[in-house]
């Protein structure tokens, strides 16, 4: 038989599958879970679920994004059990790691995790109505008020069936007809996608996302994806092996396409990538003028995010935040 590389573990599957199945029925049910405390209806929360194996350097950065705003947002962290982490949490980030397992590239197990991370957000609170996946390398690029309202305030978004309140859309790189995508969609073997996952259905996208709520309870649910793309990829594939980058868009794109942008709202610079890293920015570039670059889209809407920034930016991050980053413009 071919040689595959590493695989998601029968015990980590079973773990995964309770926290799953009680995200589930806690949204079902509306109500909290084990784990978190219970809470009681509140506005509408953004979760900001942070992916992790090393220390959240930029911590700091993110408390002053959050400050003043603690009633409309929480923080989770799945922080792989290897990584060495010398930081103390900062207040927004103690007591919100999650139980987590290990991590690593060319594999699903960052699959696995950001989906621990959004049944951790289900089950805590309610009120979640936003889920955003953030990396350790991530920065915000403009206030909490700008970010919550363009969040909230989706103009795209489709009404319900019934004509009610519009749903909310999530906010996910849903991409076909990509360089290479007939070498990833055969990166576990020939056929062994099919008949879940045909070809003609098969997405990329960006790993970082926003997903509205009824969405993450869509992808925790899910059995029949998962069923594939848990699947090791063979080791003569290694380099077409990046399932976190079409997971999360072939089921949206699959279950609910009317219901998603079909763009992500954090901003990465490919130009000079090196091993499937994206561009690393370093203290010399960090200027107002970056954040004004960073922020546009050839679209009408504003980015976000961006990644990925080396530790050693905090210090000159930091001396923009009131001047540039969290200015309120809006």
């Amino acid at each position: 038989m071919p040689r595959t590389l590493p695989g998601i573990p029968d015990m980590d599957e079973a773990d995964d599958f309770a926290l799953f199945r009680r995200a589930t029925l806690a949204s079902a049910g509306g109500g909290g879970g084990a784990g978190f405390r219970r809470r009681p209806p509140s506005a509408p929360k953004i979760a900001f679920l942070f992916l992790t194996n090393s220390d959240l350097t930029f911590a700091p950065l993110w408390e002053r994004f959050f400050r003043g705003h603690e009633r409309l947002f929480n923080v989770y962290v799945h922080a792989d059990p290897a990584a060495r982490l010398l930081l103390s949490p900062t207040p927004s980030f103690l007591g919100r790691f999650i139980p987590a397992k290990a991590t690593q590239r060319a594999s699903p197990t960052l699959i696995s995790a950001a989906r621990r991370l959004l049944a951790a957000a289900l089950v805590d609170d309610p009120a979640n109505a936003f889920f955003a996946l953030i990396s350790q390398h991530c920065v915000p690029l403009h206030s909490f008020r700008f970010t919550y309202r363009a969040l909230l305030a989706d103009p795209g978004a489709p009404p319900t069936p019934a004509g009610g309140r519009r749903h909310r859309r999530s906010y996910i790189e849903i991409l076909s007809g990509e360089p290479g995508l007939r070498d990833r969609y055969v990166a576990r073997g020939d056929d062994v996608m099919i008949h879940e996952v045909p070809f003609e259905q098969f997405r990329v996208g960006s790993q970082f996302f926003v997903l509205a709520r009824r969405h993450a309870v869509l992808v925790v649910r899910d059995r029949r994806l998962w069923k594939k793309f848990k699947m090791p990829c063979l080791e003569s594939m290694a380099d077409s092996c990046y399932p976190e980058e079409h997971y999360f868009p072939t089921l949206l794109e699959m279950q609910d396409p009317q219901g998603c942008t079909r763009y992500t709202l954090t901003r990465v610079n490919w130009t000079d990538s090196v091993g499937g890293h994206p561009h690393t920015y370093r203290p010399p570039e960090i200027s107002a003028s970056l954040i004004n670059r960073l922020r546009r889209s050839n679209s009408t809407y504003s980015y976000l995010f961006a990644r990925k920034f080396s530790p050693d930016c905090l210090d000159p991050l930091l001396k923009l935040a009131d001047s540039a980053l969290m200015r309120v413009t809006g």
